[in-house]
């Protein structure tokens, strides 16, 4: 039983390229929309990302605590082997849930 509202139980996110400070605005309308009440878990696949800055890394933290705050979950799913360090390296492996 999901009691976080009507919306979806479980949504992906797919942005198909990089994360950075120049498509962040274009992925936040994209990512607020997807954290609708009711979302218990976000997965943004980041397949075709090759690469996350500072600014993409604030969208994530963002996204992860709005989902908290709703006792959902962030996954993070087929990041390439820079990006999966860089969260590892900034430990937020310990927040993230991290996917294959």
């Amino acid at each position: 039983m999901n009691d976080m509202g009507n919306g979806p139980a479980a949504v992906v996110l797919r942005p198909g390229r990089d994360i950075v400070a120049s498509t962040v605005e274009g992925f936040r309308v994209q990512w607020k929309e997807a954290l609708a009440p009711g979302t218990a878990s976000l997965t943004v696949d980041l397949s075709g990302v090759a690469m996350i800055d500072s600014v993409g890394l604030g969208l994530l933290i963002a996204t992860h605590n709005t989902l908290g705050k709703a006792g959902g979950k962030l996954r993070i799913a087929h990041a390439c082997p820079d990006i999966l360090g860089l969260l590892r390296t900034m430990r937020l492996d310990k927040h993230f849930i991290l996917e294959g």
